[in-house]
């Protein structure tokens, strides 16, 4: 039966504010479930390199493509360590001291190496699993990927093993002696929007918008 959390390792174990840290696998999942762009980190010819990508998780899977020419996608498919970061800011937490200001968000951290998927049919599938992470409905409307361009891709799999999640939310929390002062303090929400689709220049003509489940 798999743990209900992912046993904290020197690498995953959050130090800072360890109060906020939570490595339980629903609410990991759930973190980047809803993300749609994660900043992989990583070593190459000891030069540090973060880079933002889109990616896919299936059940204890992340899946990452890229181009199969690309030097960071070969680096990362030859096992190097690598660190994969996706956060949501859901607030910014404004105090009377300009000391505790903050944000409210909700992040997770994996550590982990990526391993080459090369087997066709599970390459298309961790395809398929990332088209329909950034925009449900579309793998079946849209062309399939042809042999060249399955040739061209390399996918990479990253199992999730060392993960924690970090989470804040709330209000501010100033010094008692500055409650005080005449200085308004709260949270302003924020949220990522889907807005109304912009057709290309291009389209056939009598097609409309289908294919994306929009919330």
């Amino acid at each position: 039966m798999t743990n209900r959390i992912y046993p904290p390792t020197e690498r995953s174990t959050v130090r800072r504010s360890s109060k906020l840290a939570d490595y339980d696998r629903e609410v990991v999942h759930a973190i980047l479930d809803e993300g749609l762009v994660a900043h992989v980190g990583f070593v190459a010819d000891g030069k540090p390199f973060v880079i933002p990508m889109a990616y896919a998780r299936v059940d204890e899977m992340i899946y990452l493509h890229g181009a199969a020419v690309s030097r960071i996608m070969r680096t990362l498919g030859s096992g190097v360590d690598a660190c994969l970061a996706v956060t949501h800011l859901d607030g910014l937490v404004l105090a009377r001291s300009a000391f505790h200001h903050s944000m409210n968000y909700r992040s997770v951290v994996v550590f982990g190496q990526a391993a080459l998927v090369e087997e066709e049919d599970a390459k298309r599938e961790a395809l398929r699993a990332l088209t329909e992470h950034l925009a449900p409905g579309r793998w079946e409307i849209a062309r399939q990927p042809s042999a060249a361009e399955l040739a061209g891709t390399l996918v990479l799999a990253i199992t999730i093993a060392e993960a924690s999640a970090k989470i804040r939310s709330g209000g501010p929390v100033d010094h008692a002696d500055d409650y005080a002062l005449p200085v308004w303090a709260g949270v302003v929400p924020l949220k990522l929007t889907m807005e109304a689709p912009l057709p290309d220049s291009q389209l056939v003509e009598g097609v409309s918008f289908t294919g994306l489940l929009l919330p």
